[in-house]
């Protein structure tokens, strides 16, 4: 309310005021006033203001599609599955359980360079029988002609628009009738119906919910490129994970060839399935036996490496554990682990210590996972701590061996599930033996491959040494 006086009398004038609405960057809670830590999610310094407008929104789109009735009985509801796009690409098409479900909408996050749009083109280009559309709104079109004739990959229904405009992409996406629509990224992505910039968390949780209504009612699945932040989670309020009916990542060392896609959300499958791809001069290569190249050549038999026997869903694979063991320089000895994780690496060194009596709290202990790639799986810590004690040793393990078993905190090797998987894998990979847990009831004499049981740390340093 703005008072100004003329002529001795008071006048007031109503200027509109702009609304606006404190959110949290970080998961996207709405606050009344400014705060310096945000009350749902604990962060600092992660409130900032935005401009929003309330408009009645309709898009052209809208307005051409029938309304669909949104009350069911759940006895009514057909219990047909899903229908799929076969994508024709066996890594994506794992993680996803299948394929693309018709009218999902999928979040792909990884880090800068790592080859989220060469994947996507590349899709984009292999769906030769359907008509794709490719939103890009970080390149040109120019740009992106340069990188698909790099792949060396072309098609007739591939569709590219260079737009950041919600508004207008649903225009596009309604006279073309794609199906299957790819947005990179959605960081980039304005509504017309929010006053704040690209890359707010009101744009972004605005942009996301039109194209999540598109796929929904036009049952063309939709894939949102997203941008990764500093501390590897994906820009933009948390909400706009819980909102998509997948989250993939992708990831892997910039100095490695390898990449590795994972789903750590998927309402139409299973979240431990594994795609590994090979970046090669023309674009991602399929690694459909990660066996092969994940275990390095060697000329000599070298101290400190082991191969373990691991699972990533339900696709068995075999891994090179290095380990360097050696005497600390400085006061406090270095634990250092690269794919694995240090706290259960100083887990495993105690144990080693308090069970079998090594001497290692003095030692520098370095410890890598080949070909970039992180595990998780208990089962290979046999593998690390027969990698440990082969380096501290100073003796090589057989070329012919693998191991596959947990350890616990008392020195007892623990079994693993789904073990006959694992043996399997290192009987077709050309290995004479594996060492396993002996409370794992599988019979030994099942296999071509020699399997040897043990129970304790102890056992299986006298088994190896």
């Amino acid at each position: 309310m703005l008072i100004y006086l003329l002529k001795g009398k008071s006048y007031f004038c109503d200027m509109a005021k702009s609304k606006t609405i404190f959110y949290c960057q970080s998961c996207g809670a709405q606050h009344s006033q400014w705060m310096g830590k945000c009350t749902r999610c604990g962060e600092w310094n992660t409130i900032a203001e935005e401009v929003v407008e309330k408009e009645t929104k309709s898009y052209t789109w809208q307005k051409e599609i029938d309304k669909t009735p949104v009350l069911f009985n759940v006895l009514e509801i057909p219990s047909s599955g899903e229908q799929r796009i076969v994508t024709g690409n066996n890594e994506l098409d794992r993680v996803l359980g299948g394929g693309l479900v018709q009218g999902s909408v999928s979040l792909l996050g990884g880090e800068p360079g790592i080859g989220k749009s060469t994947l996507l083109l590349q899709l984009a280009l292999q769906l030769t029988h359907i008509r794709v559309l490719y939103v890009s709104g970080e390149e040109s079109a120019s740009q992106i002609r340069m990188r698909a004739e790099r792949i060396g990959m072309q098609s007739e229904q591939c569709f590219i628009l260079t737009e950041t405009n919600v508004g207008k992409i649903l225009q596009h996406a309604q006279r073309i009738k794609p199906d299957l629509m790819i947005i990179d990224s959605v960081q980039t992505l304005q509504s017309d119906y929010v006053e704040s910039g690209p890359g707010s968390v009101s744009q972004i949780r605005e942009s996301a919910m039109e194209m999540i209504k598109f796929a929904k009612k036009t049952q063309v699945p939709v894939i949102l490129v997203g941008h990764i932040t500093k501390e590897g989670v994906i820009a933009g309020p948390k909400i706009l994970e819980h909102m998509v009916d997948v989250v993939l990542q992708f990831e892997g060392e910039r100095n490695h060839l390898y990449r590795l896609l994972r789903a750590q959300k998927n309402r139409y499958g299973s979240t431990h399935e594994l795609g590994i791809f090979e970046m090669v001069g023309e674009g991602l290569r399929e690694v459909l036996n990660p066996s092969e190249v994940l275990i390095s050549a060697k000329d000599s038999a070298l101290s400190g490496n082991a191969v373990a026997a691991t699972l990533e869903g339900i696709r068995p694979m075999l891994i090179e554990v290095q380990a360097l063991v050696s005497t600390a320089v400085y006061g406090t000895p270095q634990r250092t682990t690269t794919g694995f994780d240090t706290k259960r690496l100083n887990m495993l060194l105690a144990v080693l210590e308090k069970r079998a009596g090594f001497q290692l709290a003095s030692k520098d202990v370095f410890l890598n996972i080949t070909g970039g790639i992180r595990v998780d799986d208990p089962a290979i810590d046999l593998a690390v701590v027969a990698a440990v004690l082969s380096s501290y040793e100073n003796v090589a393990l057989p070329d012919n061996a693998c191991f596959a078993a947990e350890i616990g905190l008392s020195g007892e090797i623990r079994p693993v599930n789904r073990v006959e998987q694992r043996i399997h894998e290192a009987e077709k990979m050309g290995y004479d033996i594996i060492f396993v847990s002996k409370f794992n009831k599988i019979k030994t004499s099942n296999y071509n491959i020699r399997v040897e049981t043990a129970g304790t740390v102890g056992d299986i340093f006298r088994l190896i040494f």
